[in-house]
């Protein structure tokens, strides 16, 4: 059965190569150095100089609202999700923002969402369990649906505005969570947060996808030289022009989207004393 697993991811690597000869290319100059990033993070135990010291990160809001959390609707999080969820959310507060949680389950987080952004919070669940919309109410709405299922993405665009933040704690298997976000992270308001959890193991589907997503933060389109200020700008794509941001933490991705189009990347220069030698 193993095999046949092997046999088969072969198979699909093999179609997607000859797909995008472009793209073939592109992995096979870089393979090496995946490899010596891979080495670097296997051996770090032997390389590093020793832990950092300190004391540990303080608790925010959604942290002392899970410890504090003892009874009613369920809440499952990994406890080091909570700094993570401060440091992308917290210019959310207060404002008028529209959430969506894939993932409903026990639907404690649905509660968690509401109290930590106030009454301008209007939350969206999506979970495939018909049960789960009995966590419906006024400030809450439920889609039942399988989030590898592109048309019931469309009909949850057609029926809910377009979100600030998409939280991915769904069936976490690499083609549900690449499907969502193909479908979900282009519709997303200016500004938006796109957040996919337990994304886990060294061979993750999912983790392969998104690093490649950030590797094209990294294109470089003509380049223009200012003769009178030596000023260099590069021409943006329009990938480069919504996504601001590619984050990567233990188990998580987050994209960010810029809160405002961008034409291109300038560097000035600024000063009067110049080395000769660039």
């Amino acid at each position: 059965m193993q095999l046949q697993r092997v046999g088969k991811r072969a198979l699909d690597l093999l179609r997607a190569l000859t797909q995008d000869p472009k793209g073939a290319l592109h992995l096979v100059a870089t393979l090496p150095f995946a490899l010596r990033g891979l080495r670097l993070a296997d051996e770090w135990a032997g390389m590093s100089a020793g832990r950092a010291g300190g004391e540990a990160t303080e608790a925010g809001a959604l942290r002392h609202y899970f410890d504090g959390h003892r009874s009613g609707p369920g809440i499952w999080k990994w406890l080091h999700y909570f700094h993570l969820y401060e440091r992308h959310f917290q210019r959310f507060i207060g404002q008028e923002v529209h959430l969506l949680e894939i993932g409903v389950y026990s639907g404690g987080s649905l509660g968690m969402w509401r109290e930590y952004f106030g009454p301008r919070c209007h939350v969206y669940g999506v979970d495939i369990e018909p049960a789960c919309r009995a966590y419906a109410d006024e400030r809450t709405h439920i889609f039942i649906g399988d989030q590898s299922d592109r048309a019931f993405w469309r009909r949850v665009r057609g029926e809910a505005p377009p979100f600030d933040i998409v939280i991915d704690d769904g069936g976490h298997l690499a083609e549900q969570q690449i499907v969502t976000l193909e479908e979900v992270l282009p519709h997303m308001r200016p500004g938006g947060v796109y957040v996919c959890e337990d994304v886990i193991g060294n061979s993750n589907g999912f983790s392969t996808y998104a690093r490649s997503v950030a590797d094209r933060l990294n294109s470089a389109r003509a380049t223009h030289r200012s003769a009178e200020t030596g000023e260099l700008a590069i021409d943006v794509t329009p990938f480069q022009s919504d996504i601001e941001s590619v984050h990567f933490y233990p188990f998580v991705c987050v994209i960010e989207k810029r809160r405002a189009p961008l034409d291109r990347f300038v560097a000035p220069k600024h000063g009067t004393s110049w080395q000769p030698f660039l």
